[in-house]
Order: structure tokens, then C-alpha cells, then sequence
């Protein structure tokens, strides 16, 4: 099958123009999983898009980086202005390659100006935003009997608020953007829907994530701006490797799985291609669990 499309306008109601020669006696009349995976990829679902990550050196939000770029897209992504996220956003620059379309704004999230920088850097190079992804976040494990007020602080500014004002700064900047519109990704978690011991201070703030997007959905429709959540499961991220790291653990939460493993970051990445691409083009409001079944097991 020889496929001659290479942009996100071919596909139309779920059919991708192509050159089609009579397929070999062998060749299975459903395509293999890899092959559709293939061409998608090909497609470029995300053709000359403009993205905002926040909290893109590391864990869910490089991954989702990498992919958007894969797919066409120009990149812009946040992070925390330090030496360790300055590394990092090297290596990335590296794995990507130095002509990538992909330019770094160093912020603190917790910081209304860091998301207003982020978006007056992104326009300035590429002149709009289509996508903006809101990922950054922390996790840090505590009793709540013993819990300090800094850390719940910390959690709330940077999960909650800090989404809160860069998901607005994106989104002050799509209604005014002629075309006007794109699409708005809260990046929350199965903690939205469900408790955590040692997360009272964390869960909340993920909750109001799936809330903020719920809300911006309402407000922000008329703008032509999608705003949707995507909720992981257990997902092997820098947040996580510590408590992963014990193998009783570890082997309780894969057992817990009805597909049978934890997550990985580029497990979020088609997903986040899917809902900043004219696939959902009238998805707003939803969340969207991937999370393996973890959320639907009851047993």
C-alpha cells in the first residue's frame, strides 16, 4: 500500500487517502495494529500546529513533546528554571535533533507571568498557539496527620494554580488569534476520581484540574477552544520511581491492572495527539482515562 498523504486534511471520517495497488494474496484484510500505528504517524495528525507543554523535560510532558513533533507540530515547551531542567531540556534537544522545531521557555509555574511569557515567546517565533498542554506538576507523598502547610501550599500553587493561570494565558491568546480557537489539555489524573492515603493534599489539586477543564470547556466554547482532561493511571514517571521501586509494590499495582503492566509516558502521548488534532474536533468537556482498566477493577 503505497501512502501519499502526509497531512491531518486527508483524513475524513475516518478514511486516509491513499494509492491503493491490489494487495498481495497474503496480506490480511485487517490491517495490523503496527501498520495503522504506522500510518497515522505518517499522516501527521498535528501539520504546522503550534504547542505549549508545560513541564516538558521530563516524564508525560517530554513524551507528549516528542510525539507532537513526530506529527508535524512546532513546540514549545516550559520548565522549571534550574541547571537539572536545564540539562534535561538539552538531552532533549539532542534525542530530537537541533533542526526540531523546538524552542524552550524556563518559568516557575507557580508564577501567573511564567504562563503570559510563555505564550508571548511562542507567538513571537511561530505567531499563534493551536495546542496547549498543562502538565506540570508534583507528587510528593506525606501523612496527612503530619503534613506541613508548606507542602500542601507548594502542591496547590503549582497543580492547581499554576494550571489555572497558564491554561488561561493559552486560552487568552486563542480567543484573540484570527483564526480563532485550539485545543486545551488538562493533564489530571485517575487521583480525580478516586482517594490516596498518602495523597489528601494531591488528590484535590487534580480534581480541580478535571474541574478547570470541565468549566473552560463551558467558557470557552464559543471561541471555538476545546478544553478536555486526560487522566493516567499508574504511570512510571520521576514522580513515582521511588515508591515503584519496591517490588511488593510494584507487583500489587500490575496485578490491580487488567492489562497487566504500569504505564508508561509515551502511553499519553497518542492520546494527547488525538485531542489537540481535528480528530476530536467536537470533543470538549471530556476526560479521557488512560489508566489500562486500573480505574474499572473492582476486584
Amino acid at each position: 500500500m503505497a501512502i501519499r498523504t502526509t497531512s491531518a486534511s486527508a483524513l475524513h471520517l475516518g478514511v486516509l487517502s491513499a494509492d491503493v495497488a491490489t494487495p498481495p494474496a497474503h496480506f490480511a484484510t485487517r490491517p495490523s495494529r503496527q501498520h495503522l500505528v504506522d500510518t497515522m504517524i505518517m499522516a501527521q495528525l498535528l501539520d504546522g500546529r503550534i504547542a505549549i507543554i508545560t513541564g516538558a523535560v521530563t516524564g508525560i510532558g517530554r513524551a507528549i513533546a516528542v510525539e507532537y513533533l513526530k506529527h508535524g507540530a512546532k513546540v514549545a515547551v516550559n520548565y522549571f528554571p534550574d541547571d537539572k531542567s536545564t540539562s534535561q531540556f538539552q538531552e532533549l534537544q539532542q534525542e530530537v535533533g537541533e533542526s526540531a522545531p523546538l524552542i524552550a521557555v524556563a518559568g516557575d509555574i507557580t508564577k501567573p507571568e511564567t504562563g503570559q511569557e510563555l505564550v508571548r515567546k511562542t507567538v513571537e517565533k511561530w505567531g499563534r498557539v493551536d495546542i496547549f498542554v498543562s502538565n506540570a506538576g508534583v507528587c510528593e507523598f506525606a501523612d496527612f496527620l503530619t503534613i506541613s502547610p508548606d507542602l500542601v501550599d507548594f502542591t496547590i500553587k503549582t497543580n492547581l494554580n499554576g494550571a489555572f493561570f497558564a491554561v488561561q494565558a493559552g486560552a487568552q491568546q486563542m480567543a484573540r488569534q484570527e483564526p480563532k480557537g485550539g485545543s486545551i489539555i488538562g493533564i489530571s489524573s485517575i487521583s480525580a476520581l478516586v482517594g490516596g492515603a498518602g495523597q489528601t493534599h494531591y488528590t484535590p489539586t487534580k480534581a480541580g484540574v478535571l474541574s478547570l477543564m470541565q468549566s473552560t470547556a463551558c467558557a470557552l466554547g464559543k471561541h471555538n477552544i476545546r478544553c478536555n482532561a486526560l487522566l493516567p493511571g499508574t504511570i512510571r514517571t520521576q514522580l513515582n520511581d521511588e515508591d515503584m521501586a519496591d517490588p511488593e509494590k510494584k507487583k500489587y499495582m500490575e496485578g490491580r491492572i487488567p492489562l497487566g503492566r504500569l504505564g508508561k509516558t509515551q502511553d499519553l502521548a497518542g492520546p494527547a495527539v488525538f485531542l489537540g488534532s481535528d480528530l476530536a474536533q467536537y470533543v470538549s468537556g471530556a476526560q479521557l482515562l488512560v489508566d489500562g482498566g486500573l480505574f474499572v477493577n473492582l476486584q
